[in-house]
C-alpha cells in the first residue's frame, strides 16, 4: 500500500512515530500554511533534492499536496518509491482533509 489515511497519519504522529512530511507544493503554498513539521519539496523538484534531504530510504515519508483534486504527492510519491524509498506514503486527500478535522496548521498565513 502507497499511502495513508488522515487517522495513520495522525496517529503516527501523535505516538511520535519517527515520520517525514513533505509538503509537495511550489514554495508559497507551503510557507502559507503546512502541516506541523513538514519540510517542502515541490514535486518539480523532488528528483534534484531528494538525496540530500531525503537521504534515509528506510525512513517513512509521508507526501501531501492540497486535495484529492492535486497530483503533486502522487508524483513525488512516485518518483520515490522508483529511486528506492521503501516507504514513501502519499496523503491523498491532503492539507484540506487535515484542516477539515481542525487539526493545527503552521505559515504565514495562520
Amino acid at each position: 500500500m502507497n499511502t495513508i489515511t488522515r487517522d495513520q497519519l495522525k496517529a503516527r504522529l501523535d505516538a511520535g512515530e519517527p515520520t517525514v512530511l513533505v509538503e509537495a507544493l511550489p514554495a508559497r503554498y507551503y510557507e502559507a500554511e503546512h502541516l506541523p513539521g513538514a519540510i517542502n519539496i515541490p514535486h518539480g523538484e523532488i528528483s534534484a533534492r531528494a538525496a540530500r534531504e531525503l537521504p534515509d530510504k528506510d525512513a517513512t515519508i509521508v507526501l501531501y499536496c492540497a486535495s484529492t483534486d492535486c497530483q503533486n504527492s502522487r508524483i513525488a510519491t512516485e518518483f520515490l518509491r522508483g529511486a528506492g524509498y521503501r516507504n514513501a506514503l502519499e496523503y491523498v486527500e491532503g492539507k484540506a482533509d487535515w484542516k477539515d478535522a481542525g487539526y493545527p496548521m503552521e505559515g504565514r498565513s495562520l
